[in-house]
């Protein structure tokens, strides 16, 4: 009986390792494509420090209409030298023997293991087809798509949406006097780890819809507990030290919850409703 028990985790332990090893070697592999744009990509990371953002536009459209409606508001707090103000070049720095090229090969890594999703979501979908039902095993390919996709979405939300946001109110201590000096590792392994902090975030409704197709959760069980994925959605984003980082993972977060509760909803599912019928008298 030992043996019947032993020799199925085994199986499961072996089929792990090949699972493994082909996303690996599919990491490496994206790693190698990617290491030949990391320069451009570090640029990309870097754009909020060197070159405008929408928020310079937006700051700067919101300024001339202060101009238009409000003159005297406009001079009194001299808002002509913000619009006016050359865009400012803030250089990154580094400390230690080598460490841009630790940093270009994070970046790579990173890119690599992005490029390398359509393998690791199909690899991960092969390790739990065998418990599956042939109905259920043709998701495969909405699945992987579906995945590699909203965390492609969630990356570059952050990237092209929040990353500026967050070194803008990083920049607006300088008012106060404190000077910026930006270290290359501290800057992109922050970066970094919010990529894939938001990618992760933006693959919860594709995880709701694969278990409320699966029976697993649905719509009754999810919106009840709103309340409660707020509440993780708190804690979750408190590991973060700063208060803007804070508020830009729990919002997302939070919204990627709401947006499960409807993905149970359309897609859960479909349970036989039973009528009760009231006890004769």
């Amino acid at each position: 009986m030992s043996e019947e028990k032993v020799v199925p985790f085994m199986e499961h332990l072996v089929e792990l390792r090949k699972r493994l090893i082909v996303i690996v070697v599919a990491v490496i592999v994206g790693m190698g494509v990617a290491w030949n744009y990391s320069n451009d990509l570090m640029k990309f990371v870097e754009k909020p420090l060197t070159g405008k953002t929408y928020l310079t536009d937006i700051k700067k459209d919101v300024y001339l209409k202060v101009k238009e409606l409000a003159p005297s508001m406009y001079t009194r707090y001299k808002l002509d030298q913000e619009v006016n103000a050359p865009q400012k070049v803030r250089p990154l720095n580094y400390s230690a023997p080598l460490e841009p090229f630790f940093i270009q090969c994070k970046i790579s890594m990173l890119a690599g293991f992005i490029l390398a999703l359509p393998i690791v979501f199909y690899q991960l979908w092969l390790f739990i087809a065998p418990g599956l039902t042939r109905r259920e095993r043709r998701m495969v390919m909405p699945f992987v798509t579906a995945a590699t996709v909203t965390f492609c979405i969630g990356a570059l939300f952050f990237l092209i949406v929040i990353w500026p946001v967050i070194i803008n109110f990083s920049l607006s201590y300088e008012a106060e006097g404190l000077q910026s000096w930006f270290n290359i590792s501290a800057y992109v392994n922050f970066c970094l780890r919010l990529i894939l902090v938001f990618g992760l975030i933006f693959e919860l409704p594709v995880l709701t819809l694969l278990l409320s197709r699966f029976g697993i959760v649905s719509y009754a069980f999810l919106a009840p507990k709103r309340k409660y994925a707020l509440l993780a959605s708190s804690v979750i984003a408190a590991f973060h030290a700063d208060l803007i980082t804070m508020f830009v993972i729990m919002v997302p977060l939070y919204l990627m919850y709401e947006i499960s509760i409807w993905v149970a909803l359309i897609f859960g599912k479909k349970k036989v409703k039973i009528v009760e019928e009231a006890p004769a008298t």
